[in-house]
């Protein structure tokens, strides 16, 4: 195992056209999630017909040619090591089931970490990279949907103990498995 002070060279930026090669190249990579790239939440009705990795890929890219935020790479000496997905919650398709308006909510609703690095706290660190994203785009209120340990699906969505030392409070659930966490940001 490495060592475990090289967790402090993390870096954290958001996924625009200069950083697109390396989103690619993080999601092309053993293991990642280049089957769905983090589409399935963000997916138009027309998007959605569209299942195939190749056309996710396009869509995903889409977005981040027109200046949509997608959310957050994890960079490690130079090298993309984790993904988080936040964005303006009215960028996703619903997530939950409400009337409440959008207005100033962000979504925290994916995470990768390469397999090496897994187990060492990235996740903690990248949800409060995410937050302070959120908050400089001027985000009122954070909201993530996070499983217990145990869970045995939506995993990639991070755990509740992780929210819970960030800060975040649950405020409802969303079907058997994701609880809805929020952190307010703002008044």
């Amino acid at each position: 195992m490495s060592d475990p002070a090289e967790l402090d060279r993390l870096e954290f930026h958001a996924v625009d056209q200069d950083r697109w090669p390396d989103f690619e190249r993080l999601f092309e990579s053993r293991g990642a999630p280049k089957f769905c790239w983090c589409m399935v939440w963000r997916a138009t009705p027309e998007e959605a017909k569209h299942r195939d990795g190749a056309s996710r890929k396009i869509a995903m890219a889409n977005r981040v040619a027109a200046g949509v935020p997608v959310g957050l790479l994890g960079y490690l000496d130079g090298e993309p090591v984790a993904w988080c997905s936040v964005a303006p919650r009215v960028t996703y398709r619903r997530l939950v089931d409400n009337d409440s308006p959008d207005d100033g909510i962000w979504s925290i609703a994916c995470f990768f970490v390469v397999r090496r690095l897994r187990g060492r706290g990235i996740t903690r660190r990248i949800i409060r990279a995410a937050v302070e994203y959120a908050r400089s785009r001027g985000a009122l209120l954070i909201e993530a949907y996070p499983v217990e340990r145990d869970s045995p699906s939506y995993r990639f969505m991070g755990f509740m103990s992780s929210f819970t030392l960030a800060g975040f409070c649950e405020v409802g659930r969303v079907g058997k498995r994701r609880h809805v966490m929020q952190l307010k940001l703002a008044g």
